[in-house]
């Protein structure tokens, strides 16, 4: 692969997604460390919601920046999806070890996307290519906007996360009858 198609804007947008995320989980977690002594737990908040922000964004940017200038390769989609879910998981995980987000709505995300990410695995074994659908990308807005809700710890997050659930599972749904309708796995 050319060094130009490794480094253009979408992925490195991608990149920056996944250099984010930890961070992030840094700050929701990490909370006892001695860089973070002196700060106190509101401002972690705001520090993890900003960086929240950020990478959200990058997520949105890359994606049109690679539709709306062809420059759309093999390793942005690896990297895109797996950015998408590093930070989702970072936020989701982090919020839940705050004790922000309940134990089985992150659970039912987390194995959702373990199961949809072997099924492409699978799919690209036998030669076919699951994109994201239409309702894959309203489920990756509604995690984040979920997330971003319990991050500030605004009203409605709660009622946001099980939204966010049940997008997930139904738009896990979509991949599993696609991925059925396309290959000769029974």
């Amino acid at each position: 692969m050319p060094t130009s198609q490794l480094f253009n804007v979408p992925n490195i947008l991608a990149f920056i997604r996944l250099l984010l995320a930890p961070l992030m989980f840094f700050l929701l977690v990490d909370r006892d460390n001695s860089l973070l002594a002196d700060i106190h737990f509101s401002w972690l908040d705001y520090m993890a919601a900003f960086l929240f922000v950020i990478a959200s964004a990058t997520d949105f940017f890359d994606g049109y920046i690679a539709r709306t200038f062809d420059q759309i390769t093999t390793l942005g989609k690896i990297l895109d999806p797996l950015a998408d879910k590093m930070l989702t998981l970072a936020g989701f995980l982090g919020l839940m070890m705050l004790d922000r987000a309940s134990e089985w709505a992150i659970f039912l995300i987390i194995t959702r996307e373990l199961f949809i990410t072997g099924l492409r695995v699978s799919a690209a074994g036998e030669g076919l290519d699951i994109a994201a659908s239409w309702m894959g990308k309203v489920k990756t807005v509604a995690q984040m906007v979920a997330i971003g809700f319990l991050l500030m710890q605004w009203p409605g997050g709660e009622i946001l996360l099980w939204t966010a659930v049940i997008l997930t599972l139904y738009s896990g749904y979509e991949y599993v009858k696609g991925f059925f309708k396309h290959t000769s796995v029974y």
